[in-house]
């Protein structure tokens, strides 16, 4: 059961100097990378394509200020629960065995609210987009082919308790080798590489110059994640793993 082996053990000290400096290492890189991200953005914002549509009577801009506060919000929350239960534990000492319960249910609606999101902005800034509408929307539908896969390989072989990060809190993953199969026989990123194609259907499906702008922006801010928070985080989870070569992404 998760969370077994932590809640039989004797609650851990208060956080110190280690432990703060564990939970913050890296974030600096995340915090350069989503200034220079926004800074990368904010032209693009300014243009005029991106600037005009209205849905349930908020403009383009205010539907993509939305979706900047809840992909931030999205990987900050992740990276603060990962974090302060790897290295404190502070979800299961706080709520015991609903910890991960509750941090899942937490990320599950971010994400979903994240995704949404993106589908406002290019709804709202639909056929901007100057290329033939059909065109665009078999793009779509061959990239849903993918991402299709992906959740079934999750589904079947990964599991979404650990897409979701359940080797955070339940140590005996730690033991475990990391998964090869389906989609994850081609690359051990298959939630970065494939998952956040996502992010692009809405721009395609709506001919959005919006919608594509903010999804290369979520795509892009999900590798933030992977460099600044989850490698660190795999290193010390999974050592003699991530210590063997392995291929390439």
């Amino acid at each position: 059961m998760i969370h077994q082996s932590v809640t039989n053990k004797p609650s851990p000290a208060p956080a110190n100097p280690v432990t703060l400096k564990r939970i913050f290492e890296r974030q600096w890189l995340h915090l350069l990378l989503l200034v220079l991200l926004l800074g990368g953005l904010a032209p693009a914002v300014r243009s005029d394509p991106v600037r005009v549509g209205v849905l349930f009577g908020l403009a383009t801009p205010i539907w993509i200020v939305v979706a900047l506060i809840l992909a931030v919000t999205h990987q900050s929350y992740v990276w603060f629960c990962w974090r302060t239960q790897l290295h404190a534990s502070l979800l299961t000492r706080t709520f015991g065995d609903r910890g991960f319960p509750l941090y899942a249910t937490g990320f599950a609606i971010l994400a979903l609210s994240r995704i949404t999101s993106v589908v406002m902005v290019a709804a709202a800034n639909r056929g901007t987009v100057p290329l033939d509408l059909t065109g665009l929307r078999v793009l779509a539908v061959v990239m849903t082919v993918p991402v299709i896969y992906l959740f079934y390989s999750v589904h079947r072989y990964f599991t979404f308790r650990r897409a979701f990060g359940v080797d955070h809190f339940d140590p005996s993953y730690h033991s475990r080798p990391l998964v090869r199969r389906g989609i994850f026989r081609f690359t051990r990123n298959g939630m970065y590489v494939f998952g956040l194609l996502m992010a692009w259907l809405p721009g395609l499906w709506y001919a959005s110059a919006a919608g594509l702008v903010l999804a290369l922006f979520n795509h892009a801010y999900v590798w933030v994640h992977y460099f600044a928070t989850e490698r660190p985080d795999m290193k010390r989870i999974y050592p003699k793993v991530m210590a063997t070569p392995q291929p390439p992404a």
